[in-house]
């Protein structure tokens, strides 16, 4: 084959790579037009429902601030930065201890998802007392939570934890359930076992239910450290709460609630547009036309 002849094959292959290049690079530009989309519409939703409410139900103001309020509270009034380094305080102290509760909870599911995919003997013993647990209030199992482990970070963990745990493990068993039979049925005919066909078939084939487990939890990891930090350890927005009601500081309890399902929104969105960007590369996500 001569040179020429060479270059001419060549050519459809390499206009071939070029034309997938940017097919996939217009995927991940959608993908993430639609997410940040969906993000500035929960926020505008978000608010519009904040406001309806205190009108529908015309809440006194003494107690119910409206986005105005929260608004001076943190960049109008005289007092405004030292509000705004009280909330943010709080709030960083709350994210660091919904970060233990997300990395106990969501490590935990990856390593019992993937238990139970290779041992359905362990699976059918241990998921229905996983649902069990679940079923149970988690403020009525803090009480003994706190008993067994005192008022201290592995408090955070464990309460955490149990939030992010069950959604999770329930999300990553169903996606490494996803893998395609044909598939499976490739890698034993390699000599692969269980191990290969979870490393090779079920985890790529998870990753939907994997960010999906992910999203779930962020918001679920903020709720637990709230809970941990309002019942067991004090501090952060959790703790500073329970100090705002009885002393009538209610602009400063709005804006600690609005300020953390601000954050919540925003980690929740972050996740979903890299979701959106990984899949989209990956060919795994439905192709959106804005």
């Amino acid at each position: 084959m001569t040179a020429a002849h060479e270059m001419q094959l060549s050519a459809p292959a390499a206009d071939l790579s070029r034309d997938v290049r940017r097919a996939a690079r217009r995927g991940v530009l959608t993908a993430l037009g639609w997410s940040v989309l969906t993000f500035v519409l929960t926020l505008v939703a978000a608010t519009a429902l904040w406001v309806g409410v205190l009108w529908i139900f015309q809440i006194s103001p003494l107690i119910a601030k409206g986005p105005v309020d929260v608004w001076r509270y943190f960049f109008v009034v005289p007092a405004a930065p030292a509000n705004r380094e009280l909330i943010m305080g709080n709030l960083v102290v709350t994210l660091g201890d919904a970060a233990i509760g997300f990395i106990a909870g969501l490590v935990a599911a990856i390593i019992g998802a993937a238990v139970f995919q290779l041992s359905k003997g362990i699976e059918n013993a241990l998921m229905p007392v996983a649902m069990l647990l679940r079923s149970v209030p988690l403020i009525a199992m803090a009480p003994v939570i706190i008993m067994i482990f005192g008022r201290d970070v592995v408090t955070v963990a464990v309460i955490g934890g149990i939030v992010v745990l069950f959604p999770a493990l329930v999300n990553i068993s169903f996606g490494l359930k996803s893998a395609s039979t044909q598939m499976n049925d490739l890698v034993e005919v390699y000599g692969g076992g269980s191990w290969s066909k979870l490393n090779k078939v079920a985890m790529p084939s998870s990753l939907p239910a994997f960010f999906a487990a992910v999203r779930i939890s962020v918001p679920g990891a903020i709720t637990g450290a709230l809970l941990a930090e309002w019942l067991a350890v004090g501090g952060g927005i959790g703790g500073s709460i329970g100090g705002f009601i009885p002393q009538a500081q209610f602009t400063a309890l709005w804006a600690s609630v609005v300020v953390v399902t601000a954050t919540s929104l925003i980690l929740y969105n972050v996740i979903q547009i890299v979701e959106d960007v990984v899949l989209a590369r990956m060919g795994m996500h439905p192709q959106k036309n804005l």
